[in-house]
């Protein structure tokens, strides 16, 4: 499905991504660990990727949309979502990982966008009703629907996720739902 990018669908997202935000959600970003901190070899960096334009995507969602300069334009990134279901610069690296029970997984933002790291019992839309219908993701995946004020991860934030048990967990942005890790873990 194409969807004319006009002035209703820049309100749309407009709104969408403003309703998310909350007041009371940290405004410094969270300072990236050194390895020599991550002394227990024991966790799993997981990289959330963006390429927002700033100038183009705060003129059209709102400031503060996104932090960085250059990148890709927010026209683009609709086009990119319309014809492939997402936008390729937006993404989890890895996005399969093989690990054991009790690794840590960091999720460290390396985009300009807030994104979340939200594990889910099954892949699906988010919380921007209009990124779920240019994505083909419809249908919010539960998960998404009961998001806390700290599971958002500002530009050079982190947010951490212990692995309990073997099997295979999902984990998703919220936002953007076409960002996707799948982590393999052994027992």
């Amino acid at each position: 499905m194409r969807v004319p990018v006009n002035a209703a669908t820049t309100m749309v997202v407009m709104v969408s991504l403003l309703a998310c935000a909350d007041p009371s959600q940290p405004t410094q970003p969270s300072t990236i660990r050194s390895a020599a901190e991550r002394a227990s070899g024991n966790e799993r960096i997981v990289n959330v990727m963006d390429a927002c334009d700033s100038t183009t995507f705060n003129a059209t969602v709102g400031p503060g949309t996104c932090a960085r300069a250059g990148g890709v334009r927010f026209a683009e990134f609709v086009s990119q979502i319309q014809k492939h279901g997402g936008a390729g610069a937006w993404h989890f690296a890895p996005p399969d990982i093989e690990t054991t029970v009790g690794t840590t997984l960091l999720a460290i933002n390396r985009g300009g966008e807030t994104h979340t790291f939200t594990e889910v019992e099954h892949f699906g839309g988010g919380i921007v009703p209009l990124l779920n219908d240019l994505s083909g993701n419809p249908v919010p995946a539960p998960e998404c629907l009961r998001l806390e004020a700290d599971d958002f991860i500002p530009p050079s934030g982190t947010y951490t996720d212990t692995v309990e048990t073997p099997g295979t967990e999902l984990y998703q942005c919220c936002i953007h739902p076409w960002m996707r890790a799948t982590v393999h873990v052994r027992g």
